[in-house]
């Protein structure tokens, strides 16, 4: 008889962990991703404001699973999932292919969710890809140069204004990491600008920050960002962004207006549209956030041979992080292991609830471990520890041990390039006008005077 076949879809942590947890099962691995690395998510800000390089967090999937001889990793895009004849529909440019599953694993993760309101991600990019992290080192290391040469005060203090939308971990981190950014490292190298003079609003519409953590962890994040310079701006909603700011609607009613060149949204996320692929054939209900209410083993309704792991699934009490997916991605690897040696599967899938963490700036984090809160420089290197030991590598371990050295002994960052990918040209930057920053900063060519 063949061996059973085992497709995953995606190379995050859902289907690395569960990738690996098949190596020494009697069955043949295809995991099939859009790219060709495995992104560590976490630290994506430290990429946007150049703490970390890209190679540093997203080490190359094959590389990971090579000594893996049952597992082969393939670079496509799925575009489709037929339940019924149990074929993985997948492309790459338009190369069309199908791979046929006894058993699939579907942890494509989840993207930006704008909440209705699409055209935002043009002005305020979200972080969930490398492409996404080094757009936005981009358009802030660009907002720096371009006031640098502004003679507009009006226009300067656009440029230097940066608003973060979403007071979760990722939004708190960025926030702080932008701070330091203008406060340490950038604070001596113009001559036109004084980049401590930045200004970085926080915005969020729940009434604290950090709203898993709780309320007194909340409270203290809000008073150390405060310190650092970061404005809170709380129960407040987003009601348009454009090029040149952002509008915000206040608990009572009122409204502000903030202009800002550069926008970051890191709030709220959406499940990959594959979940609407696999919801309407298996009659899987979606969730508000898009993602498929699945059974209890985290397979699909009437599919028990296809699991939904990760960002995309909705489980009651998991949260959508690193843990989840990875817990997740283990135990529907133990089920299918289970099913071929016609054992009893593990029973329902129960998460263990390993902490949250964040950081606020350099030497300060929370952390909530059950019942136990840290604070402080303990939570830094409590959150330090716990990340460098979730970076797939060894090489990645050690040269992102470095660069946080460097950066955090220093106040340096080595990873400031902005390459021609980003950057709309030198000759550009040589027209100043009316609105020529927004253009720049959304990427839009501009021609130089002639």
């Amino acid at each position: 008889m063949s061996r059973q076949r085992v497709v995953i879809i995606g190379s995050g942590f859902g289907g690395l962990f569960a990738a690996k947890a098949l190596k020494h099962a009697d069955v043949d691995v295809t995991l099939i991703a859009k790219t060709t690395t495995h992104l560590f998510q976490p630290l994506l800000y430290q990429v946007a404001t150049g703490v970390l390089s890209e190679g540093e967090i997203a080490p190359a999937t094959r590389e990971i699973l090579r000594r893996q001889p049952n597992a082969q990793v393939l670079l496509g895009l799925v575009d489709d999932i037929d339940l019924t004849n149990r074929v993985v529909k997948w492309r790459f440019h338009n190369n069309y292919h199908e791979t046929p599953y006894d058993s699939l694993i579907v942890a494509a993760g989840a993207g930006q969710s704008y909440f209705g309101n699409d055209h935002f991600a043009t002005f305020a990019p979200g972080m969930k890809s490398i492409d996404d992290a080094l757009e936005l080192r981009a358009r802030i290391l660009k907002s720096f140069e371009i006031a640098e040469f502004t003679t507009d005060p009006v226009e300067r203090a656009r440029l230097l204004t940066f608003v973060v939308v979403g007071a979760g971990p990722t939004g708190v981190e960025m926030a702080g990491q932008i701070r330091e950014l203008a406060t340490s490292t950038l604070a001596h190298e113009f001559r036109s600008i004084d980049p401590t003079a930045a200004r970085v609003v926080l915005i969020d519409g729940a009434p604290q920050v950090l709203p898993p953590f709780g309320e007194s962890l909340g409270r203290k994040t809000e008073k150390v960002l405060e310190r650092l310079g970061v404005e809170v701006l709380l129960d407040s909603i987003v009601t348009e962004v454009d090029e040149e700011g952002i509008t915000v609607r206040a608990k009572d009613g009122t409204t502000q207006r903030i202009e800002a060149v550069c926008k970051v949204w890191a709030a709220g996320v959406k499940g990959s549209e594959l979940g609407e692929v696999l919801a309407e054939q298996s009659g899987a209900t979606l969730d508000r956030s898009n993602r498929v209410v699945v059974e209890p083993d985290l397979t699909l309704p009437g599919h028990p041979e296809v699991f939904v792991i990760g960002d995309m699934a909705a489980v009651d009490d998991v949260p959508g992080v690193a843990q989840g997916a990875i817990q997740e991605a283990r135990y529907a690897a133990k089920t299918i292991k289970a099913r071929l040696a016609h054992t009893d599967p593990p029973g329902p899938f129960a998460y263990r609830d390993k902490g949250s963490m964040a950081t606020i700036s350099k030497f300060s984090a929370v952390a909530k471990i059950g019942k136990i809160q840290l604070t402080g420089v303990v939570a830094w290197f409590a959150w330090l520890f716990l990340h460098l030991l979730y970076i797939a590598g060894f090489k990645q371990r050690i040269t992102t041990l470095l660069s946080w050295a460097l950066t955090f002994v220093t106040n340096g960052r080595s990873q400031r390039v902005v390459t021609n990918q980003q950057l709309v040209g030198r000759l550009a930057l040589e027209r100043l006008g009316s609105g020529v920053s927004g253009k720049l900063m959304q990427g839009e060519d501009v021609e130089p005077k002639q």
